[in-house]
């Protein structure tokens, strides 16, 4: 790990401080034209002894605006502090984590995986309209029947086609037969230009699927395509338990990828990250928003520096093999759970690289998946399925509790 390093409790509070310290204060600045302040002292405590040890806490009362994208190009000076750790986290991920080259990424923190998914689509539609000259009903965006629901709002938002790959039901691996034959048809239809969604932890299940199988095929027709990775939940554990992955800026068919600090990282909502290779997000530039001091490549607009803080605080916090310590210990418990479900001859699925397990419903009674808080496949009709996640709060205790119940039915 080059940038990933574990800092010390004072270091972490004296680089906030700074961060903070070249950020604008509105206690006592002059600064007139900016449509944002501090939080309302009225309403909140912003003051106190306490604030000393609580680094994050002195960022939401600081309340700096992340507007931008920070990776590229200029950004608002009243907000360099924030700025600067956010374009820290956003390194680490990107060269670190998800081994891109030097200086050859760009990113940000978005509200979560949603935003980074459709801020995804959103890039790919507008380079397939500049370079292409292609129109919406030339373009289609594919993804795995598992994915996340976001491409489905991003193809709503879009105005551009999305059309579901099967994917077989006890693996759940992307039915390339299926992926061919569907392609096929979507070409005699008149699609031309491809967005794939391809999945590193599908919300349900927790598998992962392989971009090469879409770029192998979708190479082979001669068609335009771009592949984004939602690595929303497994972004943060799947680099890291499954070293030799190569779901990374490594693998030329990938050029964008969706992470969620607010998951596996236990970060505030609103921590979502995007990351894509250079050249790409320029495709987005709100070009309208000229009081803006730099470029506007983001759907949101205005950010929470204070959330970005967040998340380097945490990255730093543990270092890299502080945070393989971590999801080592989960996936140990997994592979206990995993094991007592063996021997209740429980089937279930489980990508060994991760920390969901999805059990069929046949085996877990409806009044227990309620007692315990399993999220089903479905919550209208047919559900084949219950999933349990790993989290940091969930532990041994908890399971044996869960698999006791289940031995007596």
């Amino acid at each position: 790990m080059k940038y990933w390093k574990k800092y010390s409790k004072d270091k972490l509070i004296k680089r906030i401080d700074e961060a903070l310290a070249s950020t604008v204060d509105f206690q006592n600045s002059k600064y007139l034209g900016y449509p944002v302040s501090k939080l309302d002292e009225n309403v909140f405590n912003t003051s106190g002894a306490f604030l000393n040890h609580s680094p994050l806490l002195k960022s939401y009362i600081a309340n700096p605006n992340n507007i931008g994208c920070h990776t590229t190009g200029k950004s608002e000076p009243a907000f360099k502090g924030s700025q600067e750790l956010e374009k820290e986290v956003i390194k680490v991920l990107a060269v670190d984590i998800f081994k891109a080259k030097e200086n050859e990424y760009d990113g940000y923190i978005a509200t979560g995986g949603t935003e980074a998914n459709i801020q995804a689509l959103w890039i790919y539609r507008n380079l397939f309209k500049k370079n292409f000259n292609a129109t919406l009903d030339e373009m289609v965006i594919l993804s795995s029947e598992d994915t996340h629901y976001s491409v489905h709002k991003g193809s709503n938002l879009l105005s551009v086609d999305a059309v579901s790959i099967p994917v077989e039901f006890n693996s759940r691996e992307i039915i390339a037969e299926e992926l061919d034959t569907i392609i096929k048809s979507l070409i005699s239809e008149g699609k031309k230009y491809f967005m794939v969604i391809s999945n590193m932890a599908t919300t349900m299940f927790g598998s992962v699927d392989n971009p090469d199988a879409y770029a192998e095929i979708l190479s082979k027709h001669y068609v335009e395509y771009k592949i984004h990775v939602d690595g929303a939940f497994g972004g943060f554990i799947y680099p890291i338990s499954n070293r030799k992955s190569t779901i990374n800026f490594e693998n030329p068919h990938v050029s964008s990828i969706t992470i969620d600090a607010h998951k596996m990282l236990q970060a505030p909502y609103g921590t979502g990250v995007f990351l894509c290779r250079k050249g790409l997000i320029e495709n987005v530039l709100t070009k309208e928003a000229q009081y803006v001091d730099g470029m506007d490549l983001t759907m949101v607009g205005s950010r929470s520096g204070a959330n970005a803080i967040a998340v380097w605080m945490i990255l730093f916090s543990y270092g890299y093999y502080g945070w393989f310590e971590k999801i080592n210990t989960l996936l140990l418990r997994t592979e206990w759970f995993c094991n007592q479900l063996n021997r209740l001859d429980i089937e279930y699925f489980r990508d060994p690289y991760m920390n969901i397990v999805t059990l069929k419903s046949q085996y877990v009674p409806e009044n227990i998946a309620q007692k315990y808080g399993l999220v089903p496949e479905t919550h209208e009709g047919d559900n084949h399925w219950y999933k349990v996640i790993m989290m940091d709060h969930v532990e041994i205790d908890d399971l044996l509790k869960f698999i006791n119940e289940l031995k007596e039915v």
